[in-house]
């Protein structure tokens, strides 16, 4: 079966994470923009930053037959910096045209502070402008109430939920982004995510319309084959072919086309 993992960060990770995805059947992922780990101190790294998800990583993943797609975004965690964070937003949109650019993210709440809520709203309103999806990131911290945070944000907004990918979804979060629209996204990630059982879980009550799975590999203890882990603990669980192709191919492949920019076909062939 072919995968589309729609969040990783391989930014972080080493050339043989490629040839491992490739040889599970990773076809295809999503790099969101994100925390580097060591707060940036100036606007020029965010640019080269984003010249390296948009070109190096590219080129990387193309080598093992992956094709990489990426999303542009001042991730919540780096948000708080107002200063910074505008004016990283003065030239964040010469990348909105980038041909691997398929969505504005990751964005959302961190603290759930006021701060994060200024920058949010901006990057929302430049993302709908430019005719991209949006890519949310829920909180680690708080999670339910910064999820519904940014429900009310996208709300008052009057922004469609479906162009807008809520991320990182839990059994806190889950019937609060369905229930409004969104389409929503589970992070099978070791210690502080979910894991193959517990979003399987999920698919298995909630049904596969909307759901996504990926693996948001990055420089923390994290897996690049969780998803295809998952697809395994799936099948165990008794889910059809088809139901398990809609989580892990078909549904990427229709909310990052929002875009314009996937060239890749639903179904088998």
């Amino acid at each position: 079966m072919r995968i589309f993992d729609p969040h990783c960060h391989m930014i972080s990770r080493i050339t043989d994470d490629y040839e491992r995805m490739a040889v599970a059947g990773v076809v295809a992922i999503t790099e969101p923009s994100f925390w580097l780990g060591e707060p940036r101190k100036y606007a020029g790294t965010f640019y080269d930053y984003f010249d390296h998800i948009t070109g190096f990583e590219r080129e990387r993943a193309a080598e093992y037959g992956i094709k990489h797609y990426c999303t542009i975004g001042v991730n919540p965690r780096e948000a708080n910096d107002l200063d910074l964070a505008n004016e990283v937003l003065t030239k964040m949109e010469e990348w909105f045209d980038h041909p691997s650019v398929v969505a504005v993210g990751e964005l959302g709440f961190d603290l759930n502070t006021d701060e994060e809520e200024v920058i949010l709203r901006k990057q929302m309103e430049m993302a709908f402008n430019a005719g991209l999806p949006v890519m949310i990131h829920t909180p680690h911290r708080n999670k339910l109430e910064g999820t519904l945070r940014t429900i009310e944000v996208i709300q008052d907004m009057g922004l469609d939920p479906t162009r807008i990918l809520m991320d990182h979804n839990t059994e806190e979060t889950i019937d609060a982004s369905l229930e409004n629209g969104f389409w929503c996204g589970h992070t099978v990630y070791p210690v502080t995510k979910l894991s193959p059982e517990r979003a399987t879980a999920i698919f298995e009550k909630h049904g596969p319309e909307r759901m996504m799975v990926n693996s948001s590999c990055d420089w923390g203890p994290s897996d690049p084959l969780s998803v295809p882990r998952t697809v395994l603990r799936m099948r165990r669980e008794g889910f059809s072919e088809d139901v398990i192709r809609t989580i892990v191919w078909d549904n990427p492949i229709a909310f990052y086309s929002l875009s314009g920019r996937i060239d890749l076909q639903p179904g088998w062939e």
